[in-house]
């Protein structure tokens, strides 16, 4: 009997678990694309084209391979329950067979068509830790570790493991050497490597097409798309990085510089979270590199720690609290999201410069999105599910597993601390440090208050004078409290209205 192999739009790659006993001659692909989920947020253009040209992109290659594709295309606009009555009734499928879905709409939608269809729901293959696994690990406990997690996955794996249990090179982290800032870099003669886009081919212009007609008010440029869309561009890509960047990436990641907006970064989120590349594959390159003497110790462990690690720990926090975690606001943020994080102006530089970067090309790496935008608007108390639409909707890597711990629980602590033992709050001396922003902003990062002031310094204090309370008995951020407690009435007061005149004046 015949059987329906369902891919989703975020599982086009080898580790389809629906794929895995696929029979060519016998099977067919099914594939949907939902007006109802690609019209769910206003997305930014090129997410759009990257979502459709990477499923139509599959399912052509799939087609070459000799596989029946039934695709129901956006300009038929089908529902994923009107295109499976019009699948059902044209192939008969004894089964469908779908991978469990990376998100917790889309796993909830596909549930209520199990009662319809002959639907089967396989564990997901598309993260090295099962989330049954991750579930069971954190079941009973308070607040998570990423570290412990991480730690946990390499012993498993055996990422970057000696023979005798032990991390290879004598040390987990290797963050102290993964720190150098904007003097550094300049010192070391402004090292960069480029990144070439990739041209879109006909496929990509059709849909670059389609997509300006359908969403046109939609932000960025659908007509400046540069990124992958299949898999053998994608591993491309990803080689690429390992040979040319990713010896610099440990040394440079966290470094923020005006008008390079790559550097060193490998931007495979993109395509890892479509499934193109797989966590592991992309692992083991970048441990290879090391071991043949390509890359240090320090930048692969960084870059291994940002996929065994951060990757697979917020997928789980994701599928451990949803969906109750999407509510979350524990420090009870209410503040309105302003209006220039669409428009990007603002008299802040560092944020008028990364906002327009994610505006032209829907990416920023990840310390700009931390310690730039996430950093504002914790400081600023934006409520949290403003936050996280905004960040669903403006980045090309943007799927709500990723999103909603990364926002909520890790830049915004609206979890309570959860899965971040501290807040990532910082004044303008972290962004002075790793940047060049503040040289071209009218705001002076020496002084403290007032309309000249920089508004991350006065906004840091009044954040802590507003939560002093909460984070009273928290070790880590002990040293901030300490020197607020020392400032006077008239510092404190200085402080409090500087804030007050500033955020008074982003609420419209």
């Amino acid at each position: 009997m015949p059987r329906t192999i369902w891919v989703l739009g975020d599982q086009l790659g080898p580790d389809n678990a629906a794929l895995a006993g696929a029979r060519k001659k016998d099977d067919v692909l099914f594939m949907v694309e939902s007006p109802k989920h690609l019209g769910k947020l206003p997305y930014h253009q090129q997410r759009l084209v990257l979502l459709i040209s990477a499923a139509r992109h599959f399912a052509e290659g799939k087609r070459k391979e000799g596989w029946k594709v039934d695709y129901y295309p956006l300009e038929e606009g089908a529902t994923w329950e009107v295109a499976l009555v019009a699948h059902v009734k044209k192939h008969k499928p004894e089964r469908i067979l779908v991978a469990q879905p990376n998100n917790y709409d889309e796993q909830q939608a596909v549930e209520k068509l199990v009662k319809k269809f002959p639907i089967e729901i396989l564990p997901t293959r598309q993260f090295l830790v099962p989330r049954t696994d991750f579930i069971s690990w954190a079941k009973g406990r308070k607040s998570l570790l990423m570290e412990t997690h991480y730690r946990r996955v390499r012993q498993e794996f055996g990422f970057l493991m000696q023979a005798d249990g032990q991390p290879v090179g004598g040390r987990w982290n290797f963050d102290e050497e993964n720190r150098k800032t904007f003097r550094d870099w300049v010192k070391a003669g402004r090292p960069r490597a480029d990144i070439a886009p990739v041209k879109p081919d006909k496929i990509t212009r059709e849909v670059i097409s389609l997509v300006e007609k359908k969403f046109p008010k939609n932000p960025g440029r659908a007509a400046d798309f540069w990124l992958p869309v299949d898999r053998e561009e994608a591993l491309r890509w990803l080689e690429d990085f390992v040979a040319l960047r990713l010896a610099g990436f440990g040394p440079w990641e966290d470094l923020m510089v005006q008008d390079e907006q790559l550097l060193f970064h490998s931007v495979i989120s993109p395509t890892i979270n479509l499934g193109l590349l797989t966590p592991r594959e992309c692992i083991e390159k970048a441990i290879a590199a090391c071991e043949k003497g390509k890359a240090p110790l320090a930048s692969v462990e960084g870059f291994v720690r940002q996929i065994a690690g951060w990757r697979e720990f917020i997928n789980g926090v994701y599928w451990l609290k949803m969906p109750e975690y999407a509510e979350v606001n524990g420090l009870g943020a209410e503040r309105p999201l302003p209006d220039f994080f669409y428009t990007g102006e603002t008299d802040l530089n560092c944020l008028r410069q990364t906002i327009a970067q994610v505006r032209a090309t829907g990416f920023n790496h990840h310390i700009q999105r931390l310690m730039v935008l996430g950093n504002f608007l914790l400081l600023a108390g934006i409520k949290p599910q403003e936050a996280l639409r905004w960040f669903l909707e403006m980045y090309v890597d943007a799927h709500d597993w990723v999103m909603a711990a990364n926002v909520l629980g890790m830049v915004l602590h609206a979890d309570g601390g959860f899965m971040a033992t501290k807040p990532y709050a910082a004044g303008s001396g972290y962004i002075s440090r790793m940047s060049n922003y503040c040289q071209g902003c009218r705001y002076k990062t020496d002084i403290k208050t007032g309309p000249e002031a920089c508004p991350f310094n006065y906004l840091y204090w009044d954040f802590y004078a507003r939560h002093e309370a909460r984070f009273a008995k928290n070790p880590r951020v002990g040293m901030a409290l300490k020197t607020l407690k020392k400032k006077s009435p008239a510092e404190r007061k200085a402080i409090a209205d500087s804030a007050k005149q500033f955020l008074g004046g982003i609420d419209g």
